[in-house]
């Protein structure tokens, strides 16, 4: 356990505050994040722009920490699964994923997951706690230090380990923190995605106090299939999840992404596509179609490439953007619904190379 507090775990206001209290002078504060976040300092040694009495007294209040590396995995096309043991000795996988001419990386926001899809490999270890505001940006900055400038770093999406909208306080004071670009990560808010299984109390307020993409893991096209798959439909039904679509603020030319997992007999019929195509009339979305990734011992299957292409086209010659996306990091369980950090460093992935 930290002695300290992680100084990432203030926001900038309250750091302010701390700063006042001890009648140094607020602009300090800015000085510090930019050397944090920007220049990736890891003592209050190195800020050399800053007293040495000022830096005593941060390094004795405060640790800029970093998560520990347990595991680093190379899948054969390239992405990178990061397991992260945590202060309290629990561990969390955040993904890094190599596209055409930058990186995106997938983060986690819980430890484990409560919400219980049957699809999903992370669900099946539980729930243990929601990962703290500072735990959710070290995944961003410690994985931007570790590959350095191999290649643009550009897009992060909250789609790992856990539901976002359940950690709601401190999933959004983060991507504040992320999105910053004086004394943040500087990321885009175009470039950052959260996405929910549907917890829909809170889908509002993201689209109201951030300025992020949305993505809505759908997967059904009626309720009962849902209640299978989802329990969270069984509170939070596709009415209701379509409806608070419907009123989300959306950015101009921006469009809430439908995350529909194809799932061999399941949810890829004809007739599920068209319900889709007409379920979704009241939304400005795109649809991402993700073939189910499987794992051991899991009772779905993947749908054949026939289907798959027949449940896109249904979609495109409704005039929806419907794209087949084709999980990486499949040989290493890093793939969609596939993370599960309660794996000890030296377990064995359940995952199967498909």
């Amino acid at each position: 356990m930290l002695l300290k507090t992680d100084i990432k775990e203030l926001s900038k206001y309250e750091f302010i505050v701390w700063l006042k209290s001890r009648e140094i002078k607020p602009y300090r504060a800015g000085q510090v994040l930019k050397w944090i976040y920007l220049r990736q300092a890891d003592t209050f040694d190195v800020m050399t722009d800053i007293k040495k009495e000022i830096r005593n007294r941060l390094s004795q209040h405060f640790i800029i920490h970093r998560l520990e590396k347990a595991r680093i995995e190379t899948s054969q096309d390239g992405s990178k699964k990061y397991l992260f043991k945590l202060c309290d000795g629990k561990y969390v996988e955040s993904v890094l994923i190599p596209e055409k001419d930058h990186y995106t990386l997938c983060i986690s926001s819980q430890v484990g997951c409560a919400q219980g899809c049957r699809f999903c490999l992370t669900g099946q270890g539980g729930f243990s706690r929601n990962l703290t505001k500072g735990e959710i940006i070290a995944q961003v900055r410690d994985v931007a230090a570790d590959i350095g400038g191999q290649k643009r770093f550009s897009n992060i999406v909250m789609m790992g380990m856990g539901e976002p909208l359940a950690n709601y306080s401190n999933v959004v004071e983060a991507i504040h923190v992320i999105t910053e670009k004086d004394t943040g990560l500087g990321f885009s808010s175009r470039r950052v995605t959260v996405s929910t299984s549907g917890f829909v109390p809170k889908i509002s307020d993201l689209g109201h106090e951030t300025a992020v993409n949305l993505a809505v893991s759908l997967n059904a096209t009626e309720n009962k299939t849902r209640d299978m798959l989802m329990p969270i439909n069984r509170k939070y039904p596709i009415e209701q999840l379509i409806k608070a679509c419907e009123n989300y603020p959306l950015m101009p030319r921006r469009k809430i992404t439908v995350e529909y997992i194809l799932i061999k007999g399941i949810n890829d019929s004809e007739q599920d596509a068209r319900r889709l195509a007409k379920l979704l009339r009241p939304i400005r979305a795109k649809i991402n179609l993700i073939p189910f990734n499987s794992y051991e011992k899991s009772q779905f299957q993947r749908p054949e490439e026939s289907v798959i292409q027949r449940f896109k086209d249904i979609l495109t010659k409704t005039n929806y953007t419907a794209i087949v996306r084709y999980s990486k990091g499949q040989d290493i369980c890093a793939a969609c619904g596939q993370l599960r950090a309660n794996m000890m460093p030296d377990s064995k992935s359940p995952c199967t190379t498909l």
